[in-house]
């Protein structure tokens, strides 16, 4: 019964609210030290996938994708490569499609429970016939597009992949999106939809006869966007079909690699649905990990090394699970 509730995290004086963990690292957080090199792959629905790769020449590589309208050079996601890339790690970090600063050719873009795109990432890596190991880190809906992955494929995944965390996971979307759309989420909603705006603006100077913005602003809910562009445009008939066929919620039982999930008790995007306690206790593999606090994909440390917790914590997992020991001079905690 992998149930993590006494967590080890403990937020720095003042850095306990659930809104200062979220916002001070996206603000204010700098990363050093990762040199990425970017690789474009294509899909098989002739569309490209970039990814930026920081390489060790190791034998093992972590897989890593980021959050709702995130990218590779997120504090967070250079954070996580930098961690794995000091215990030995190549890292590769996905940028979903419209993510990598040039818009994807086709019309579908990236939703959260695109998995199919990371099955043709792993592919590529499995093909290239470097890796002994792999393991794969996702934050928020790149959290939600693992564990679905790793459902989907069940016993049936590569045996390379060794291990995988998720951080901050809206597993449940329909409840998840009902959240942000509370009068307290104001502030993020308002910069989500602006942010979609943008990439709507970009397909329609490349296809616009297949999309447009007419009466955008009138949009103030996940909803409403899901219903108008993400559910049709990628096959599903509205955002609550959407929404319950990609929660990776529906997935965890078939998870069968030890995986580690960690969501904090105060994230201002989770609500209860959210934190899937039942599925975690009746598992032999996922891990659920419940600080009391660290916001949505905060959990702030303040120490010489400038290593957030959630990023020790799985490094720590991962090393553990993967069998990596700390030979070679390796820091594997």
């Amino acid at each position: 019964m992998p149930l993590i509730e006494k967590s080890t995290y403990k937020p720095p004086f003042l850095f306990g609210n659930g809104h200062v963990q979220s916002i001070v690292p996206t603000l204010f957080r700098k990363v050093r030290g990762v040199a990425y090199t970017r690789e474009r792959i294509n899909t098989p629905d002739n569309d490209f996938i970039d990814l930026d790769c920081s390489g060790l020449n190791a034998d093992r590589a972590v897989i890593i994708i980021h959050g709702l309208e995130g990218n590779a050079s997120r504090a967070y996601m250079l954070g996580m490569a930098r961690a794995f890339n000091r215990r030995g790690w190549d890292s590769v970090s996905i940028n979903l499609r419209g993510c990598s600063g040039e818009p994807n050719r086709l019309i579908r873009s990236y939703h959260s429970g695109i998995s199919d795109d990371l099955d043709t990432v792993v592919c590529h890596l499995v093909e290239k016939d470097k890796y002994a190991s792999l393991a794969l880190v996702g934050f928020s809906i790149g959290g939600n597009i693992i564990l679905k992955y790793l459902g989907e494929k069940g016993p049936e995944g590569s045996p390379l992949i060794k291990a995988a965390a998720a951080v901050s996971v809206p597993c449940d979307l329909a409840s998840s999106a009902r959240k942000l759309a509370d009068l307290s989420n104001m502030i993020y909603m308002k910069r989500f939809l602006k942010l979609f705006h943008e990439k709507i603006k970009a397909k329609m100077a490349l296809m616009p006869e297949k999309i447009n913005d007419r009466n955008f602003k009138s949009i103030r809910t996940f909803q409403q966007f899901d219903d108008r562009y993400t559910a049709p445009i990628h096959g599903f008939a509205d955002a609550d079909d959407y929404w319950s066929a990609c929660s990776s919620k529906q997935f965890l039982s078939a998870i069968s690699i030890p995986t580690l999930m960690i969501s904090a008790w105060n994230d201002p995007f989770l609500p209860e649905e959210c934190y899937p306690r039942e599925e975690a206790g009746r598992s032999d593999v996922l891990y659920l990990e419940i600080p009391d606090s660290g916001g949505h994909v905060g959990f702030i440390h303040f120490n010489s090394r400038g290593e957030y917790w959630h990023e020790t914590r799985i490094t720590s997992f991962v090393c553990e699970h993967s069998g990596v020991s700390r030979k070679r001079g390796q820091v594997c905690s």
